[in-house]
């Protein structure tokens, strides 16, 4: 029976004074995050929470989401982290659905929070940057050890982003967080000690809490935490906290070195870089390593899984454009729609099994039979497979454009987008069309002081792949929408009236 918050408690026995976190110029260390977290487990235990409560965190990168994240699972609790950002209604289902008792909510969002909390009677706890304002959550006595948890016992759900109906709780159990921490740190990343990992992923999505902060504490490394990712921000931590591995999703990549402030950015530091989320665009990814001189490693990997399932590993052969290979403890295959493998090469859904993959959906059995129907868990996402276990991301399952009965892949078409000197962003959408049921549409975010037009962007791409494959329509946007860790949102990009 073992609390994945013993990872902490360890690590502040064996390096009590090595810093856990570095905030604002400051660090705090292993032993005074470990005391906080201990102290308000306390607190959570003497205000009813049990074992297997759940308590929503609703906060930004601020040493307070560590403090609170330990404690929910020192005191036996299970995490259910929320972004900041959503509003009283999207609050109302979360607290709702997973019948949260407490919620720690960043002072800004307490309004939002309490409006959500009406229906679930949820208690809201007012937070600021190192823990709960003082006189909201008091008594108990501070807890030493974490609470005996089973492997099996859940012990945060991360709710899903939702593309298809309402979003569903995974639960991640204590033994999911730990193993993927472990082989996230040791195996792929080749974390240390002395290692500072960059804290820009939101603590509240599953790449930055597991891959972050979880398996920075597994091996006692600091995380240089921001509050909420900004580019020159990144760019002044990276230089002044010597930072050694980032962590990011493309987008932040792509920010950071077309940014004004890029070449004030010391990147001797840097010995490893990660990205996930997404696809890495290839010209992003070329850009950033000629510029810092960096390799970049790319993974794969969903809130289902812990998120990591496979990545580029540090002593095997990089592919770019690849996702690398299924990491230890996993396994992944391309299947077709009865569940049969597909053979090497062809395109087929990427199915995982191992234990990394979630427990179920959060009160709903009928989702979670779906998802996992013969003990592999269906991703949605279609790729390739070469003859040695390196997987190609061809795209999400939904987003695939079906035109006069030809499959187009969009991540193909903005792959090519991406080579276009005035092009910073794309997303590559289906239309809807009479003739041939759907169109190629691409909506594109131009570099400051291009001036190329949507006539020639078309032309341009017609020269340069398949008739059936270049967007017949493009539309020119100031910036795309993008989700809370940076990823471009293609089922919230939408043609205009006269595209």
């Amino acid at each position: 029976m073992t609390n994945l918050a013993t990872v902490l408690t360890r690590t502040a026995q064996a390096t009590p004074e090595a810093p856990a976190l570095k905030f604002m110029g400051n660090d705090i260390s292993y032993a005074a995050l470990s005391g906080l977290a201990g102290k308000l487990a306390g607190s959570l235990r003497e205000n009813g929470i049990q074992p297997g409560d759940r308590v929503a965190i609703i906060l930004p990168n601020v040493p307070a989401f560590p403090v609170v994240y330990w404690a929910i699972l020192m005191a036996g609790g299970t995490v259910v982290p929320m972004n900041p950002l959503l509003k009283a209604g999207e609050i109302d289902y979360f607290f709702t659905d997973s019948g949260a008792k407490m919620a720690f909510v960043w002072p800004d969002f307490v309004d939002e929070a309490t409006k959500g909390a009406a229906n679930a009677g949820t208690r809201v706890i007012p937070t600021g940057p190192m823990g709960p304002v003082e006189g909201t959550v008091e008594g108990g006595e501070p807890i030493a050890e974490p609470i005996a948890r089973d492997d099996e016992d859940t012990a945060v759900i991360l709710y899903t982003s939702g593309t298809t109906g309402r979003p569903k709780g995974a639960e991640l159990t204590h033994k999911n967080i730990r193993l993927n921490a472990e082989r996230s740190s040791s195996v792929i990343l080749e974390v240390k000690p002395e290692d500072v990992i960059m804290g820009c992923l939101p603590l509240f999505h599953v790449f930055g809490l597991v891959v972050g902060l979880v398996a920075a504490t597994t091996v006692g490394a600091s995380l240089a935490l921001i509050p909420r990712f900004d580019p020159a921000e990144a760019i002044r931590t990276v230089t002044a906290e010597k930072v050694t591995i980032f962590q990011g999703v493309p987008t932040m990549y792509a920010a950071i070195l077309n940014h004004p402030d890029a070449d004030t950015m010391d990147a001797s530091s840097l010995r490893a870089c990660a990205s996930g989320g997404s696809a890495m665009p290839l010209e992003v990814m070329r850009g950033f390593e000629e510029k810092f001189g960096c390799m970049i490693l790319e993974g794969y990997g969903l809130s289902e899984t812990s998120p990591v399932a496979s990545f580029n590993m540090p002593d095997r052969e990089r592919k770019p454009g690849t996702i690398g290979v299924a990491i230890p403890g996993c396994e992944m295959r391309c299947v077709d729609l009865e569940g049969h493998e597909v053979p090497v090469g062809e395109v087929g859904e990427i199915a995982i099994r191992g234990d990394n993959v979630m427990k179920g959906y959060w009160g709903k059995p009928d989702a979670t039979a779906e998802a996992i129907p013969d003990g592999w868990f269906r991703t949605g996402d279609l790729a390739t497979m070469d003859d040695e276990g390196y997987f190609t991301i061809v795209d999400r399952k939904k987003d695939m454009i079906l035109r006069g009965g030809m499959n187009v892949y969009p991540r193909e078409v903005e792959e090519l987008l991406y080579t276009h000197p005035d092009v910073l962003e794309v997303a590559v959408v289906g239309m809807p069309d009479d003739l041939l049921g759907e169109q190629v549409g691409a909506a594109v975010a131009l570099r400051p002081g291009a001036s190329v037009t949507p006539e020639e962007l078309v032309e341009w791409s017609k020269e340069r792949i398949a008739a059936y494959k270049y967007p017949r329509k493009v539309w020119i946007v100031s910036e795309l929408p993008k989700g809370p860790t940076g990823k471009i949102l293609r089922r919230e990009v939408h043609a205009p009236a006269d595209a």
